[in-house]
């Protein structure tokens, strides 16, 4: 499958469009995790274990997405947009949404 955030792939076709296909990721950051990322605040410098939710939220929405385009018959999903929230109470949760164009190329 070929995830592009281009509308269009480089020397190639596209032959059909399947339509607009989203996938999204939602995950729930504990207590623990929130407690560090606050004293990481305090402190300054990249939150590893944020960062490392966020990535796995975004693979997670990414490959529904492809399964999703898979199921229509696509090869490759362009114009993928990726947007991210905070849900929950006191925000506790991550939101990851990946959507885009299904399509076939050749």
């Amino acid at each position: 499958m070929i995830l592009s955030t281009t509308n269009n792939l480089e020397d190639m076709k596209i032959r059909q469009y399947k339509g607009v296909i989203t996938g999204e990721a939602i995950i729930g950051v504990n207590m623990f995790k929130d407690i560090f990322a606050n004293i990481r605040d305090l402190v300054g410098g990249r939150s590893a274990t944020y960062e490392k939710e966020l990535e796995n939220a975004r693979q997670i929405a990414l490959r529904v997405l492809s399964e999703k385009a898979t199921a229509l018959g696509a090869n490759a999903v362009i114009g993928i947009d990726l947007d991210y929230e905070t849900l929950g109470t006191g925000n506790g949760m991550l939101m990851v949404t990946a959507s885009g164009t299904a399509v076939v190329v050749e």
